[in-house]
């Protein structure tokens, strides 16, 4: 789909998704100023043409959770099998393919620490295909959870209206764990409000952050009132977000890269927060391993990719190096893997 296909009320409903992703059909209907046949026929045009998805996941650092980026590189040709097995674990993202083909890169996350070293003592592929693999931790991520780069269709007194319709749930500020000795144990918060009954509702707010309250009482065999305060809570907790996923495509991006950079430590914080300031970039995270800040950017074609690496990147304080691997291929993103297949023969 191309972004000359996305007119005036395509991009105020994909703003609006990014400001309340569970609101329904009518109240998007009110605040753009169309019927709700109209914001449900379009809803259901970009998911089949954009790649639309609302997906409801879990902030894993809040959670107590790790995430780690692992790099895989593999023999030529063998790259897409290992990235589609990666792809259906339920414990990856984000799993690409890069360069030129033989290098595969995704997000896992690992709950506790006995999780973390069964994944890579025994989890990962360990086909003969792989002839290497670097594990980096996210030490901590500077920008924030939902991307808005692409939430500028609402005009201001709309994006008013639906603020004040469906107040923002603003979640607790970061904790800061205790210096070392001085409590014999630490867990975030959030890890003890988060309970494994809330997995079912969890794994069907990844399938589909929209999906009704019916749908998710029945998922979970509780009552639709409990499924409502159970979403609140762990909303106000700062566990549970709601982010949109749409096909970069539908907005004129055409090159998608990973920057691996080398930051001097003590410019590391100042460099981070500079980097997620960038309107080309939906993702920025320090990173242990030996580069240090690890950022997904986004752009229009490989002439403003030049340009970026050659002036605002090249003015990071601190910056020592720059590896860029262009991204040739998506095989899983946020949510629950599906197969192309699966994907062409949804019934929408």
């Amino acid at each position: 789909m191309k972004s000359s296909h996305l007119d005036a009320v395509d991009r105020q409903l994909l703003h609006a998704l990014t400001v309340a992703p569970r609101a329904p059909f009518r109240l998007l209907a009110e605040i753009i100023g169309v019927s709700d046949q109209t914001i449900a026929r379009r809803y259901r045009r970009l998911t089949e043409t954009a790649g639309l998805r609302v997906y409801g996941l879990i902030d894993g650092e809040r959670a107590g959770w790790v995430d780690w980026i692992v790099r895989l590189q593999a023999t030529p040709g063998s790259a897409q099998p290992i990235a589609a097995a990666l792809a259906r674990r339920p414990d990856t993202r984000w799993v690409r393919l890069y360069s030129g083909g033989t290098e595969i890169v995704c997000t896992l996350q690992a709950r506790t620490p006995e999780q973390r070293n069964t994944l890579f003592l025994r989890g990962l592929p360990g086909s003969r295909h792989v002839t290497a693999i670097t594990a980096h931790s996210i030490l901590h991520e500077f920008t924030p959870a939902v991307y808005t780069g692409y939430a500028s269709g609402l005009p201001a007194g709309r994006l008013a209206a639906l603020r004040e319709a469906v107040p923002e749930t603003l979640p607790p500020p970061p904790e800061t764990a205790p210096p070392l000795g001085a409590a014999p144990s630490w867990t975030p918060a959030g890890a003890d409000i988060l309970r494994d009954e809330d997995d079912p509702l969890i794994a069907e707010l990844a399938r589909d952050g929209r999906a009704p309250v019916a749908d998710l009482a029945a998922a979970t065999s509780w009552h639709e009132s409990t499924v409502r305060r159970r979403i609140d809570e762990l909303r106000q907790a700062g566990l549970l977000y709601f982010d949109i996923d749409v096909d970069e495509s539908a907005f004129g991006v055409n090159a998608t890269v990973m920057l691996w950079l080398k930051i001097e430590p003590a410019s590391l914080e100042a460099a981070g927060r500079a980097v997620a300031a960038h309107q080309e970039v939906p993702f920025a995270a320090a990173t242990t391993g030996p580069t240090n800040l690890v950022v997904s950017a986004i752009f229009r074609d490989t002439r403003q990719l030049y340009e970026y690496l050659t002036t605002r990147l090249a003015g990071l304080p601190g910056l020592q190096s720059v590896e860029t691997a262009p991204i040739i291929g998506t095989m899983k993103k946020e949510g629950v893997w599906e197969s192309p297949r699966a994907r062409s023969e949804e019934k929408i």
